[in-house]
């Protein structure tokens, strides 16, 4: 229940006909539109608006990632007819770029937020009844609430975060960066750390408990990461677990099953994110929940009427942009509208490491489960004239149902990340292989690679062996 009125405070409350608990992606989201299609909106909000993808997670992370990009350009820069050399990092000058970007998208958040006549409600607000989001002493009523509240950086039972244990959160805000690390996870998170601090000069070690980096990812994609990864120097240890750490002033000692230890300045806990629903008051109100998420239908509803659920609280991919879809959808049947259910299968996924990972749709592990018999193809970019000119190596797998659609997409390269709009197009839109080809693909671009993959799997390669 809501926490009590201080005593002689008076409670307030005012009615709104959307009440939104969490400014995270799904949370503004589904403000923002809630807003234009003309429904007055309270958006409660602990932290700032734009949440953790902003503040914590994707922007700065991404901004670290193009950081690191540079570094690898200047130290490779020799390939290319240059010299240069890398005199070391600027860490606060670092901090300052990032920091930069995101303050940068939050003022123009903020402003579109408040443009739209949306109240924000700072504070941290809980379910007090199924239509009552209560903050200190504010009762928020709405017609319809939305829960937002996102989600946490998971560590381990018995592994405590402190010193020189941290998890991302601390990670981006380090004043140094450390000379050797073990990353524990070889997941999203996990490679794409893993990834940033090698190619600003840390010695790194990633250990995971599942046979594969990005375990989640087709197998063709994690050999070609575990590849890449060995000839950047990036250790792994898979299939191994973490049995315990100890640390001292001057970094960590991590113990594996089977008797090894690593000798590090820092372990990264990257095991993955919770969801934010304890002390906000879902479970006591009712809210069917299933492991700490909140149990929705294909609508987002939950199992009271008009209490909705977004993003990283509900089963499923913790992406921010599936949150913000959610967001949108939920606001819109709110207004009466009818949006299309979000399918996590037709999500696009993209892991910014060195080299990318992107990827929608099925595996071929899934596909063959889902039609029995499939047919793939992979078109190496050793052939496609933009990833020679960025000397990038990596292929575009296509997987289609035994003469069916394209249903799963997986890249692996340099900036492969920026071609996921066209893949997923082919996904949403179940196209033909013959439907792909059939399209004239910019020449040189990276992205001709999945005109040419579509053609070989069309049955006609040209710049691939048949």
């Amino acid at each position: 229940m809501g926490a009590s009125p201080t005593e002689g405070a008076q409670v307030t409350e005012q009615d709104y006909d959307v009440v939104v608990l969490g400014a995270g992606s799904g949370g503004y989201a589904a403000a923002l539109r809630a807003s234009q299609l003309g429904k007055s909106v309270a958006l409660v909000e602990a932290d700032k608006v734009g949440g953790t993808c902003l503040h914590r997670g994707c922007i700065p992370t991404k901004a670290l990632l193009h950081v690191a990009e540079v570094a690898d350009s200047i130290r490779d820069s020799d390939t290319f007819g240059l010299r240069a050399t890398l005199d070391g990092v600027d860490v606060a000058g670092v901090h300052a770029y990032k920091d930069g970007v995101v303050s940068r998208l939050y003022r123009g958040l903020t402003g579109l937020v408040s443009s739209r006549g949306i109240e924000v409600v700072p504070g941290w607000g809980r379910l007090v009844a199924p239509d009552v989001v209560q903050v200190d002493q504010r009762r928020l009523r709405g017609r319809d609430v939305v829960l937002a509240t996102g989600s946490y950086a998971r560590t381990l039972p018995g592994l405590d975060i402190g010193g020189r244990v941290i998890t991302s959160d601390q990670a981006l805000a380090m004043d140094w960066v450390p000379a050797s690390a073990v990353v524990l996870g070889g997941g999203v998170i996990g490679v794409e750390l893993a990834s940033a601090w090698r190619s600003l000069g840390a010695e790194v070690t990633v250990v995971e408990a599942l046979p594969h980096l990005v375990p989640n990812e087709d197998e063709a994609l994690s050999k070609g990461l575990e590849r890449a990864f060995r000839k950047r120097g990036i250790r792994y240890h898979l299939g191994t677990r973490f049995e315990g750490v100890e640390q001292d002033e001057r970094g960590v000692t991590v113990s594996l099953e089977g008797g090894t230890t690593i000798e590090a300045e820092v372990l990264l806990v990257a095991v993955g994110r919770g969801p934010v629903t304890d002390d906000v008051g879902f479970a006591e109100q009712g809210v069917a929940m299933d492991r700490g998420f909140v149990v929705v239908d294909e609508q987002l509803r939950t199992n009271l009427e008009h209490v909705w659920a977004v993003g990283d609280i509900t089963p499923g991919l913790q992406l921010a942009h599936r949150g913000f879809a959610h967001g949108i959808a939920v606001a819109e049947r709110i207004a009466g509208l009818d949006p299309a259910p979000i399918v996590d299968s037709a999500i696009p996924r993209v892991t910014y490491c060195e080299p990318n990972v992107a990827s929608v749709g099925l595996t071929e592990a899934q596909a063959r489960e889902t039609y029995g018999e499939v047919e793939t193809v992979e078109y190496n970019l050793g052939g496609n004239g933009k990833s020679q000119i960025l000397a990038t190596t990596g292929f575009v797998k296509l997987v289609r149902a035994k003469d069916g659609p394209i249903v799963g997409v997986h890249m692996l390269g340099a900036r492969m990340g920026e071609q996921i709009g066209e893949a997923q197009l082919m996904v949403s839109w179940e196209a033909f292989p013959d439907d792909v080809a059939s399209l004239v693909h910019a020449h040189p671009t990276q992205n001709e690679a999945l005109g040419e993959a579509a053609l070989a799997l069309a049955g006609k390669p040209l710049h691939s062996h048949a």
